[in-house]
């Protein structure tokens, strides 16, 4: 059987953007007898907030989501990850890192301005001869950085096409393991993938340089044949261009939801997004299931506009 997951990240509401990937990929699920697991995100200590996985449940509820088993939450497999990320090093793939955030990004070149992300240019790669060798040089404990060796990475995007990386050029050795012991996402997402069978990974497309990273991984790992099929989805942006955020004014689902506006309307908006008229006075999740069609679903980005909140809002 395929699966698939839903995998909200309790660091923040959900907002429409979310809203219609999360749409579409259980309508996808729905539609070919997927079998969905929702999978709570909360690695990212610090910035976990309170309820945020209540919050994100009863938004995905009140859309008419539901799921199969779970929510599975992340956060009590840290030795999980723990033991994967201690694999990778004794095979030699892996190694300590005790560049700061900071220090990691002045050294870099080719910075993506959107994310903040950038290549790192292997500054600790065979620097120290152990984990604790850096942390005396460093005087704290040290990340785990994942050796990209010069090797390209092709896959099939359900919905984008062929694509082929260089990560060696494109996206450089990565964080799997951080100073704290907390596992990176990119290494939790793979053990957990693998483990859960997911075969489906229905996603936003700012997360497509994460792709190529979580394919060498499960190639390291020997889970070569656990690699899923992937879909990234064009992402709803604001008038900037930029994903949607609080510099775009309250996207919330909550805060749609206070203002008394019906999810068969949210549904319908969201159904324009993907190529589809919904109507907004009775719209239902098994409606949006039933007409989603991936043929005819936009390549390009949305642009959420104030017409649309104005819409939303029967204003």
């Amino acid at each position: 059987m395929e699966v698939t997951r839903l995998a909200p990240s309790p660091t923040g509401a959900l907002h429409l953007g979310n809203a219609r990937t999360f749409m579409v990929n259980w309508a996808l699920a729905r539609q070919h007898g997927w079998k969905i697991v929702l999978r709570i995100e909360d690695l990212d200590g610090p910035r976990v907030k309170k309820d945020a996985d209540r919050q994100a449940i009863e938004d995905l509820r009140w859309l008419g989501i539901d799921w199969d088993e779970g929510p599975v939450y992340q956060s009590p497999r840290m030795e999980t990850y723990a033991r994967a990320a201690a694999e990778l090093l004794g095979a030699g793939l892996a190694y300590p890192c005790i560049c700061s955030r900071r220090e990691a990004l002045l050294a870099a070149s080719a910075p993506h301005a959107e994310d903040g992300a950038a290549v790192y240019p292997g500054t600790c790669r065979g620097r120290f001869a152990s984990v604790s060798d850096a942390a005396r040089v460093a005087g704290r404990p040290p990340a785990l950085r994942f050796v990209v060796t010069e090797e390209h990475v092709e896959f099939d995007d359900a919905l984008v096409g062929r694509l082929v990386f260089n990560p060696a050029r494109d996206l450089g050795d990565f964080v799997i393991l951080k100073a704290d012991g907390t596992a990176a996402y990119q290494l939790a997402v793979v053990v957990d993938d693998a483990r859960m069978g997911v075969t489906r990974v229905i996603r936003g497309d700012d997360l497509i340089e994460s792709t190529p990273r979580q394919i060498l991984l499960y190639r390291a790992l020997g889970l070569e044949r656990s690699i899923p099929r992937y879909c990234h989805l064009p992402l709803i942006v604001g008038p900037d261009g930029r994903r949607l955020a609080k510099r775009h004014g309250d996207t919330r689902l909550a805060y749609y939801r206070q203002l008394g506006v019906p999810a068969s309307r949210v549904l319908a908006l969201l159904g324009r997004w993907c190529g589809m008229e919904l109507d907004p006075r009775r719209a239902a999740a098994g409606d949006f299931a039933r007409q989603l069609d991936m043929a005819r679903f936009p390549r390009q980005r949305i642009v959420f506009t104030e017409d649309d909140d104005r819409w939303l809002k029967g204003v």
